[in-house]
């Protein structure tokens, strides 16, 4: 299963998700953002390539809508409303993650 996530700089996040759920076999992980000053901005590759999608925020789910409508038709995108109060790597960010991401999809 290929599992994008997606948040606005792709410095936190996003890349913390990266980082925990990239481990798992049964994935494969990337991650990305929405605004210009992101670390890796969102494209339609990122879009194509991906079986499930994670935002972490309205925002994230409008903006890939607007951009990517058409690209999005038929993939899965789910909304995890983790704000963005976190550091990278951050203790509470990764049990939050580990926690909703699992409410969708199976993981070791």
């Amino acid at each position: 299963m290929k599992v994008l996530f997606i948040c606005s700089k792709n410095k936190w996040r996003s890349l913390t998700a990266e980082k925990i759920f990239e481990r798992n076999h049964n994935f494969h992980v990337r991650s990305a953002g929405t605004e210009n000053g992101a670390r890796m901005k969102v494209n339609s590759g990122h879009i194509g390539w991906a079986d499930v999608i994670f935002v972490m925020e309205k925002k994230h789910e409008r903006r890939l809508q607007q951009k990517f409508g058409q690209e999005l038709y038929g993939k899965k995108m789910i909304r995890l409303d983790i704000p963005d109060d976190y550091s990278y790597m951050d203790e509470e960010l990764i049990e939050m993650l580990t926690n909703r991401v699992f409410e969708y999809i199976e993981i070791d």
